[in-house]
């Protein structure tokens, strides 16, 4: 047996919080292996006042921690999925979708308790296209404005009154032990979350298979068959950074579900659909909901936000 492993990760508190759950758990599995920390600065790290559109989006938070893999400085890298790429380098492959946790937004306020309570006016914080498209159909009168860094970082300047409200991942708070600035939690038919927002995955190299058997048990085939449906989708869409896009699926006894959405940024145009089949057919059912929103206008709004990207 494989007697040590390092886990590539990024530096942000978050990630090394993601991390070390997964090295806990290898620990609980195998008592006596040595699982030690390689951490990694990203290029996603290194601009945090640039928007993610303009630094080329998916990606900046993976390449540096996959090319630790490609050249053997590490024996697997440890991902928030919603900042996967679509199609992994040759020679990796994500093997493992630990447990999800909760995928819904946040609203984070230190005087307003719910999102129909901002006044209008208020500033609110995020970087996401995704949540900003949203936010703007639902709340036009608010003010968007961009906030990158980590969540420390972004929470101080809540605190320090630059903003009057943040939209965060609930699940990263949680796992920051943050859960108490949550002021609520934002229903996914009003915001739908990102893809994979809320799962973290765990990639190796393909024919590793030392570390394939010790890492397969930290799998959570509910939440790996999820995050499939939902990777499809966007695969399928193009996996582009520049039109907002999102996705959310569930699994109800042998039923799989998935929400889609793709939006113009000013939120003046928002299409939603919905596909329901069998869960053994992930792949499929996110090819599908693609089709359907791109029949229904959805390709246009990708074409136009590429050439304007472009």
């Amino acid at each position: 047996m494989l007697t040590a492993l390092k886990i590539a990760t990024r530096k942000s508190p978050l990630a090394l919080r993601q991390a070390d759950l997964v090295r806990g758990r290898l620990l609980e599995l195998y008592p006596g292996i040595d699982v030690a920390l390689h951490k990694v600065r990203t290029q996603g790290d290194r601009y945090l006042d640039t928007p993610l559109g303009g630094l080329g989006g998916k990606g900046l938070f993976v390449k540096e921690l996959e090319q630790a893999l490609l050249d053997g400085a590490a024996d697997l890298a440890v991902h928030s999925m919603k900042d996967v790429t679509v199609d992994l380098p040759e020679g990796l492959v994500i093997p493992v979708v630990l447990e999800r946790e909760d995928p819904r937004d946040a609203l984070v306020s230190i005087h307003y308790p719910r999102l129909d309570k901002l006044p209008s006016g208020a500033r609110i914080g995020t970087s996401s296209l995704r949540r900003q498209s949203q936010l703007r159909a639902l709340r036009p009168d608010l003010v968007v404005g961009e906030l990158r860094g980590n969540v420390g970082t972004r929470l101080e300047r809540l605190d320090r009154g630059e903003f009057d409200a943040l939209l965060l991942a609930g699940a990263g708070l949680r796992r920051l032990d943050l859960q108490a600035r949550i002021a609520s939690l934002l229903d996914p038919a009003l915001m739908l979350p990102a893809i994979g927002q809320g799962a973290i995955g765990v990639e190796c190299r393909t024919g590793d298979t030392r570390v394939l058997n010790l890492i397969r048990p930290l799998d959570d085939p509910e939440s790996h068959t999820c995050v499939r449906a939902e990777r499809s989708f966007n695969r399928r869409l193009g996996g582009g950074c520049h039109a907002p896009i999102a996705c959310l699926a569930g699994l109800s006894a042998h039923t799989l579900s998935l929400r889609g959405l793709v939006a113009r940024l000013d939120g003046t145009e928002l299409i939603r659909g919905e596909s329901h089949g069998p869960a053994g057919e992930p792949e499929r059912l996110g090819i599908a909901l693609a089709d359907q929103l791109c029949a229904r206008g959805a390709a246009e709004i990708l074409r136009s936000s590429t050439d304007a990207a472009g």
